[in-house]
């Protein structure tokens, strides 16, 4: 199995302001992590930015013109209570969806069988019309609908394991049943959404989790919630929105997984992507605010997308 790996020097210098915990170190904990002997065998590419109009397949204009007119040439801004920017973050974020479109012309060109991207600032909470929750541009959604378009793919699945629910993606794709929102997270928790009753149009299936539970409820909820229908829709490509933030040693949520509940989700997913898409498996960066969960859980991740 071929596996590639980008990242980007630009992502650390995305600031944030002091003790934020969406911060640059969570890149250096990543790139330590993947310095292992045992990553030997990891392709390793970095993207150049997106082109900023490849973010209105999902985002308004007035939603890009908001970002990048929030861009200060020195300091830090704060766009709400959680999301700031820096002179950087406009490039940075660029960065990370320009990965995460290589990624999706590296899978279907055959390059690499799947790839993660570990990039930041994340994606998964900012809507069509807004940026929030430490994210500015959806890169998972960016990477669907750039399938759709430029490959011809006609069902995407993303698959979203952060803690918090992703209610960008959700909110982008809330209509279209041609991708397909799965999520755990905890509930009630930040942003509020992601109940059982959402459903799109068939098309979104979320499964909260209680705080204070840990890998027995994962688990049982992603065998009987999101597995299910997830091989069921049949998908041409699955996106997994990877954060682990739903780690014990997490400080923004009350979710006790441990790094072999994310080895044993990303197996059973690749389990689905091997019988359905011919692997096709795309994984981007989202939260995980611990350095060590963080590193020790994105880690394992790719030693399972590397073994098949």
């Amino acid at each position: 199995m071929t596996t590639r790996l980008y990242t980007n020097p630009i992502h650390a210098e995305h600031l944030t302001p002091p003790d934020h915990p969406e911060r640059p170190d969570r890149m250096k904990a990543l790139e330590a992590a993947f310095a292992d002997e045992a990553f030997e065998d990891l392709q390793r590419a970095e993207s150049a930015p997106a082109d900023r109009d490849v973010v209105l397949l999902v985002h308004t204009e007035d939603h890009l013109r908001k970002v990048v007119n929030s861009i200060p040439d020195e300091g830090i801004v704060a766009i709400d209570e959680d999301t700031s920017v820096s002179p950087k973050s406009l490039e940075a974020a660029l960065t990370g969806v320009g990965a995460a479109l290589e990624a999706v012309d590296s899978i279907f060109s055959g390059e690499a069988d799947n790839v993660f991207v570990a990039a930041r600032p994340p994606g998964h909470h900012a809507e069509k019309h807004r940026a929030m929750g430490f994210c500015l541009f959806n890169q998972a959604s960016i990477a669907a609908r750039y399938a759709q378009k430029t490959h011809g793919v006609e069902r995407v699945a993303i698959v979203d394991w952060d803690v918090h629910h992703g209610n960008g993606t959700q909110d982008i794709f809330y209509d279209d049943p041609t991708v397909a929102y799965f999520s755990t997270h905890q509930m009630p928790l930040y942003p509020g959404t992601g109940a059982l009753s959402e459903t799109g149009v068939g098309n979104i299936f979320n499964a909260p989790l209680s705080p204070q539970t840990g890998s027995d409820h994962f688990r049982e909820a992603f065998r009987t919630r999101i597995l299910p229908e997830l091989d069921d829709m049949c998908p041409d490509l699955i996106i997994i929105s990877a954060g682990f933030d739903a780690h014990h040693r997490d400080p923004l949520a009350e979710i006790n997984l441990t790094a072999d509940d994310f080895d044993w989700a990303t197996g059973k997913v690749m389990g689905v992507a091997e019988r359905r898409c011919d692997n096709r498996v795309v994984s981007l960066l989202e939260g995980g605010y611990d350095l060590v969960g963080l590193a020790e859980s994105a880690a394992v991740h790719v030693t399972r997308l590397m073994r098949g």
